[in-house]
């Protein structure tokens, strides 16, 4: 197995596709919450029974097992030839769902908003403000991750915020600004709570698709009261930053347009 594993344009290192396996089932989940579709739940019982098969196991799989195949995968699969197949079918569903999701009208309307703020950093927060950013499958040109172990994943190429949460959080007196928990992108107008994992947003000339929520980071502690930086976990709110995966490169700056669910999606070809 080669050093990174290549799906299309997206490049994982061997942590980044153990992780991305590990962290399948809340990849899914998180997408799936609320939602309905057969033709969704389809593609995630036919990726779970095919990470069933490959870790030796005969017993019935379902979508509803992906947390735990995806734990034991990564365990099981370092160093593996089968790592890079189940990684690309496990990619490639994660997509093709939100299309079926979409397909089956289980998206949100379609909502505008714009870009207020483009940050990148050398490594750690928080990122400053930069006129304008090329964005690649990668991410932010020039922004980088200084602990990259927890970062750095196609899905997570960039993290986007909500100035509004930004405004309340400074209300109740918390020291954050604009790019101080990481953020690329902040975005203002949406209806935050709609921005989940599974829609698609045009920023700019970028097209994403937003893939899971941000954990909270004790990195960001000193712009929260008394350290609270699980303040912005998603389980207290609509109040969490989201990463998103680059499905089409451009540019972004400020004052750029944002539009939630763009009309007339249709299938989204995977590379470009």
């Amino acid at each position: 197995m080669s050093a990174t594993i290549d799906i299309g344009p997206y490049s994982f290192t061997s942590n980044d596709a153990l992780r991305t396996l590990a962290n399948l089932g809340g990849l899914w989940e998180s997408q799936m919450e609320g939602r309905s579709s057969a033709r969704a739940l389809a593609l995630g019982d036919a990726l779970a029974a095919r990470l069933a098969t490959a870790l030796g196991s005969s017993a019935p799989a379902t979508a509803a097992d992906l947390h735990d195949l995806g734990v034991r995968a990564a365990a099981a699969l370092k160093g593996s030839a089968l790592l890079e197949p189940l990684l690309g079918e496990a990619w490639v569903a994660l997509r093709e769902a939100g299309d079926a999701l979409r397909a089956d009208g289980q998206m949100p309307a379609t909502a505008t908003g714009s870009v207020v703020q483009v940050s990148a950093s050398a490594g750690g927060v928080p990122k400053a403000p930069v006129a304008s950013a090329a964005v690649g499958f990668g991410g932010v040109d020039g922004d980088v991750q200084r602990v990259r172990i927890h970062h750095g994943r196609p899905w997570q190429a960039l993290c986007l915020y909500a100035d509004e949460v930004i405004e309340m959080l400074r209300a109740e007196g918390h020291p954050i600004d604009r790019g101080s928990v990481g953020e690329n992108l902040t975005l203002r107008g949406l209806p935050w709570d709609e921005v989940r994992p599974g829609v698609v947003l045009q920023i700019g000339t970028v097209l994403t698709h937003v893939q899971a929520y941000a954990e909270p980071c004790n990195t960001n502690s000193r712009f929260f009261l008394g350290g609270d930086f699980q303040r912005m976990n998603v389980a207290r709110g609509p109040v969490s930053r989201v990463y998103a995966t680059v499905l089409r490169p451009g540019e972004v700056r400020a004052g750029d347009a944002v539009t939630l669910e763009p009309p007339g999606l249709g299938p989204i070809a995977m590379f470009g």
